[in-house]
């Protein structure tokens, strides 16, 4: 298997934002969603990314060009429905949501094609990122056990960023590394509160249901990790918050590089602390310079959690 990251990001976003820092507004459209920030930061940490993505439409011409001015390799299918977009407003510092669409349910024969590109790269490739699309209602669930399975069967190593049922599923086919975050579990019924001791629960019954190892953000709270069968708190130095979207999926895509280059796990965790630390100090989701990157990730620490 080679050394480079796969990341299934079933359904991509055109995103459309307005901001005005000073002067005349300005307009920036890029491609988004959870798969391509994890791949944008995986490419800036030097790792090399190969995006399985479905699109369509007018809005999925655009995204499929945009896409190619990505430092990443696309395997893009042409979907029969359109893709999903949002166009956001930040003229006034906080992102106010004027309008979005998350795409149409991709038709079995789209999934089909996809699924076959995408196994086809995961198993070429170091790792694999299962992430989930804006709606779940997209895709249909099995898909992520299945990919799980296949992949896990063949020796591949896989990462899932995912809540709900999509996470249900992708624990059925098994994962190598599950990151999700303290807000989905409690929305998701599997945490009883948001303390270190129910999440810690919460961590071994996730690797229980087939996840290896376990990382639970916690917005400003320091993470938690489950490593190894212990349980251990993941503290960052604070930074100043520019934009908190994004630092979950950047720190995703900081453990998928590091496992792809062959580091081991509490590397791995360091290293998506500092992704998604550095990534909120910036306006750009799934962003962040590598040198910024490895610099805090020698001051983030991991220390036994007190799940008294």
């Amino acid at each position: 298997m080679g050394d480079h990251v796969m990341v299934f990001a079933p359904a991509p976003l055109l995103t459309v934002t307005i901001e005005q820092p000073s002067g005349d507004p300005e307009l920036h459209v890029h491609p988004g969603g959870q798969g391509v920030w994890q791949s944008r930061m995986i490419a800036a940490l030097g790792g090399s990314v190969v995006l399985c993505a479905a699109v369509g439409g007018e809005i999925g011409s655009v995204l499929h060009n945009l896409l190619a001015g990505e430092n990443v390799t696309v395997r893009a299918v042409v979907r029969e429905v359109g893709s999903g977009w949002y166009v956001h407003d930040r003229r006034e510092g906080a992102r106010t949501t004027l309008a979005e669409h998350p795409g149409a349910p991709m038709s079995r024969h789209d999934m089909d094609e996809l699924y076959s590109v995408t196994l086809a790269e995961g198993l070429r490739a170091g790792v694999s990122v299962l992430s989930g699309p804006a709606d779940q209602a997209v895709i249909d669930a099995d898909v992520y056990r299945r990919l799980a399975a296949d992949l896990t069967a063949n020796s591949a190593r896989v990462v899932a960023d995912l809540s709900g049922d999509l996470l249900t599923a992708v624990l059925a086919g098994g994962v190598t590394f599950l990151k999700v975050s303290h807000e989905e579990l409690l929305r998701d019924g599997r945490s009883r509160d948001d303390s270190a001791a129910a999440l810690g629960e919460a961590a071994r019954r996730l690797r229980a249901e087939g996840a290896g190892s376990v990382l639970i953000s916690r917005a400003d709270q320091p993470a938690l990790a489950l490593l190894d069968d212990e349980l251990v708190e993941v503290t960052t130095p604070p930074l100043q918050v520019v934009d908190h979207r994004g630092a979950g999926d950047s720190m995703t895509a900081g453990v998928a590089a590091v496992l792809a280059r062959g580091g081991d796990l509490r590397e791995a965790v360091r290293t998506g602390a500092a992704a998604g630390g550095v990534n909120v100090t910036r306006h750009g989701l799934g962003t962040g310079r590598a040198e910024a990157v490895a610099e805090l990730a020698g001051r983030v620490t991991l220390t036994p959690a007190g799940e008294g």
